[in-house]
């Protein structure tokens, strides 16, 4: 039997369970495989293999046998878990605030006693085991000194303490660690506002930190991503940090330590060394230490590290200094690195700045400049760094260098051998004998020189907009022809792999609804992409401007519509290749001067191969809000990805409004939930645009919301294909209904949203590893 709340009249008792309102979780006596042991727990109610997220009686178990436990609230408004004698073995031990209470289960797993005025007086949230649901958090109050930590299992069988310990540093920028005991055991890496830089590998679209620096705060939380509560963060008996998510079975998405990468074990290379998964040995020392004992390091014992060879001219005594010309210390640059622990975050906001405060501290060790952080620095051992073959970031090493002299205006720049399967540095001669072997000769190889001219030496007057890769500038060749130019950001997420993907791929594709790419510039430091020139810019500069978007009547909207869902057509199924464009938006739907729709940027597209229908890829790359659930979640992407994205597209279209905002009616948490909402109700018209609500078709608009959400259903399966959505606008093929979305379960799921604060709308990377269960 199950119950909905607990009360003083209505406890728990064995062979009852306590259900959340929309049947996601349940809460009850439970027995884990191989054990003589009952526990209160929580676990997922519909899911198979079932998987328990929270226990309450952790380290003082039940008998088996005993069959007269309950669990229920006192006479002083306490919850507790009595055993068959009736003697307490669990409480929260709050200071009840009344005389009623009760106690209930929410979407979200989180158990909570509460008043008879519904005010909270406390919840499992609170006081975490082993797992981290959505909209829950870990972390520490620096003032208050209480931590919120997951704490492993002892084993498979035993839900007591374990070894393993997850939380979050209270340092700025704060990372994340698990320790084995009191020794650490692994590390993210810093936070940058939207990821880890020690992870490579992990999406900013799953995880927040939130640091307030007044009230001494560090959380860390699992965002609620799409709205879905499949999922989870947790630490095994084995000290592996995972990400899973539910996809007809637990996938596990993310692990840390990964069993394949012994780097990741922290400090296994000691003080001064850095580690190299793929080198032989795997630890070596930083540029200017040697081993400490080579004896053990030839043994392969690498824990004790190096240690400096020789000493730093600013360490010399002042007779030295007295009696010869001392020359500067400089810096040795490292790329693509983990960073070491313990820096120390300088109030600096430029790279020169912070070379300058380390070169003029001699007990600053090395410095990093990171963008979305600023200036590190360290004056501590230099400890768990790691070489990654892609990402990571720039390590300045503090060296004894006799001939860089008085000059310590520049950086000594030298970066360690590449590793296997890192990308090759960019060589103007190289690339251009490469485009014409790969067919793009067609393009027009321009001279820095030209375009800085056009662009009036990329004037800010003519700046177009700004992308996650760089600005796009107007220009005016020597000719008379506009172009387009987007010159790709030194710090921008896009490398080297994606700015030929876009060359290579645009060249090859030719379609009135796709941009089209006139030519390319390397020269140096400077990647450019020569676009032509639309001058009506991208959507976005009209459909959310609330002074532009009346410009957009409904055929207008509809003819735009229409025009991507072609130029996807042409991309998936008519041009002599497969293409997924993989970060279809509004801000990537470029308008010509008769509001002609036309897709643009290619850099994370991919190609398909024959008759391939899924890929799995180990770069989860797009935008926040436009990313499917098996391509965000799992890496899983295909032509439905981008129906998805088209989806939310359309539905964007038609409001004026974006996806992720946050201020829909009725506490609505995206614009997909809150046309789902009005689409129930019989009132999917009331989604349309103020700005056009006078003048429009409704057999269209009621076709196209459908539509919307028949292509951002939550399984592939149920959306339909790019031809089917092409038939389905034109009025040529019947729609079906759509199902509803698991992010729409209750009010109470949205409340418990909107009690959180911010969201994260970004891009990263995923790995995809195993199925499998705890």
């Amino acid at each position: 039997m199950a119950l909905v709340i607990i009360t003083a009249s209505s406890p728990l008792v064995q062979n009852q369970t306590l259900v959340s309102s929309s049947q996601i979780f349940e809460l009850g006596f439970f027995t884990p495989k191989g054990s003589a042991k009952q526990y209160i727990g929580i676990w997922y109610k519909k899911l198979t293999p079932s998987r328990v997220v929270w226990v309450a009686n952790r380290d003082k178990p039940l008998g088996h046998t005993d069959q007269s436990a309950s669990l229920i609230i006192g006479e002083d408004g306490n919850l507790k878990l009595l055993d068959g004698r009736q003697n307490t073995v669990w409480s929260p031990n709050v200071m009840a605030k009344s005389n009623y209470s009760e106690a209930l289960l929410s979407d979200f797993g989180n158990f909570v006693l509460q008043d008879r005025n519904a005010n909270i007086m406390w919840e499992s949230f609170d006081e975490p085991t082993d797992t981290l649901l959505p909209n829950m958090k870990i972390g520490v109050n620096v003032k208050t000194g209480k931590k919120l930590n997951l704490t492993s299992w002892k084993g498979e069988d035993d839900p007591s303490f374990g070894s393993f310990v997850m939380g979050v540093t209270s340092e700025k920028p704060p990372q994340l660690f698990t320790w084995n005991g009191s020794s650490p055991y692994w590390r993210s890496g810093q936070w940058e506002k939207t990821k880890f830089i020690g992870i490579p590998t992990m999406t900013n679209t799953y995880y927040d930190i939130r640091q307030d620096n007044i009230q001494g705060t560090s959380y860390f939380y699992l965002n609620n991503y799409n709205n879905s509560i499949f999922g989870y963060t947790f630490i095994s008996s084995e000290g592996s940090v995972k990400l899973a998510f539910w996809a007809n079975g637990w996938l596990t998405s993310w692990k840390a330590p990964a069993p394949t990468n012994p780097c990741e074990i922290y400090g296994v290379c000691g003080p001064f060394g850095f580690c190299n998964p793929f080198g032989s040995p795997m630890c070596r020392c930083l540029k200017g230490f040697k081993p400490r004992s080579d004896e053990e390091w030839n043994r392969g014992n690498w824990t004790r590290g190096c240690l400096r060879e020789m000493e730093l001219n600013c360490q010399k005594p002042a007779s030295a200094a007295a009696s010869t010309t001392v020359e500067k210390d400089m810096f040795w640059q490292m790329r693509q690195i983990k960073l070491p622990d313990s820096a120390d975050y300088l109030l600096i906001d430029n790279v020169e700045g912070c070379q300058s405060q380390c070169l003029e501290n001699c007990s600053c060790l090395a410095f990093s400049y990171v963008n979305a952080i600023g200036c590190m620095a360290w004056s501590k051992d230099l400890l768990d760094t790691q070489q990654f073959s892609t990402d990571g970031e720039d390590l300045f090493i503090r060296l004894v260098d006799a001939s860089v002299g008085a000059d310590t205006g520049r950086f000594r720049k030298m970066t360690i051998p590449r590793l296997l399967r890192s990308e090759e540095p960019l060589r103007e001669t190289s690339w251009k004998e490469q485009m014409k072997e790969d067919d793009a000769s067609k393009l027009i190889v321009y001279d820095f020189d030209s375009i800085r001219l056009a662009t009036d030496n990329f004037n800010v007057e003519n700046k177009l907009g700004q992308g996650g890769f760089g600005p796009v500038y107007k220009g005016k060749l020597n000719n008379g022809k506009e172009i387009a130019a987007k010159r790709l950001s030194s710090s921008s997420g896009q490398g080297i792999a994606e700015f030929k993907n876009e060359i290579l791929l645009i060249s090859k594709l030719q379609h009135r609804n796709l941009v089209r790419l006139l030519g390319f510039c390397i020269e140096g430091e400077e990647k450019i992409l020569v676009y032509e020139y639309l001058p009506n810019k991208s959507l976005d500069t009209f459909l959310f401007d609330s002074r532009e978007k009346a410009k957009l009547s409904w055929g207008v909207r509809f003819h735009i519509i229409q025009g991507v869902a072609r130029g996807l057509l042409y991309l998936h199924r008519d041009s002599c290749l497969r293409v997924i464009h993989r970060d279809l938006k509004v801000s990537n739907i470029l308008l010509d001067e008769k509001m002609n729709p036309k897709i643009s940027d290619f850099g994370l597209s991919r190609m398909f191969e024959g008759t391939q229908v899924l890929v799995n890829t180990h770069k989860v790359v797009g935008t926040f809000g436009y990313m499917s659930p098996e391509y965000a979640m799992g890496g899983i992407f295909s032509e439905k990805s981008d129906v998805y994205s088209f989806g939310v597209l359309l539905l964007e279209i038609i409001s004026g409004k974006k996806n992720t905002s946050l201020d829909y009616p009725g506490q609505h948490l995206n614009l997909v939930a809150y046309a789902w909402h009005l689409w129930c109700e019989g009132r999917g018209l009331d989604l349309i645009d103020e700005a056009i609500a006078d003048a429009f078709s409704v057999l269209e608009v009621t076709r196209c919301i459908q539509l919307g959400l028949l292509c951002t259903q939550d399984h592939a399966a149920d959306r339909p294909n790019i031809l089917a959505v092409v038939l389905m606008l034109n009025g040529e093929s019947i729609l079906s209904q759509p199902k509803q979305p698991t992010y729409t379960f209750s009010r109470l799921l949205a409340h418990e949203v909107q009690s959180q604060e911010g969201s994260i709308r970004s891009m990263n990377t995923i790995t995809i590893t195993t199925v499998e269960g705890r």
